[in-house]
């Protein structure tokens, strides 16, 4: 691997000027990520539910059932959580990438 210089002192007490088009002092892009979910799910004809990939610490495979809780998390995003964000952004007429 090639030796590359990194510069870690930044611009200092002479700050930097972006110069916004139109004199605006902040810039801001609202980026939505969406993933879709590929957990493991009893209903998709795997052994077991989820357990690695998600915030339920300590969560556990539930074999031969399904894991509400874990369902859950996977849903909320293509169920309700897009759908709220997009309504909040149109409304208020905001670009989103």
């Amino acid at each position: 691997m090639p030796n590359i210089t990194r510069d870690f002192v930044g611009y200092g007490q002479r700050g930097f000027d972006p110069k916004w088009p139109g004199g605006k002092k902040l810039a801001v892009q609202f980026v939505l990520n969406y993933e879709e979910g590929g957990e493991n799910n009893v209903l998709d004809g795997d052994a077991a539910s989820e357990h690695l990939l998600s915030d339920i610490v300590g969560a556990v495979p539930y074999v031969g059932q399904r894991h509400m809780n874990m369902e859950s998390l996977y849903e909320y995003g293509s169920r309700a959580g897009f759908w709220r964000l997009h309504r909040a952004f149109t409304e208020r007429q905001m670009p989103l990438t």
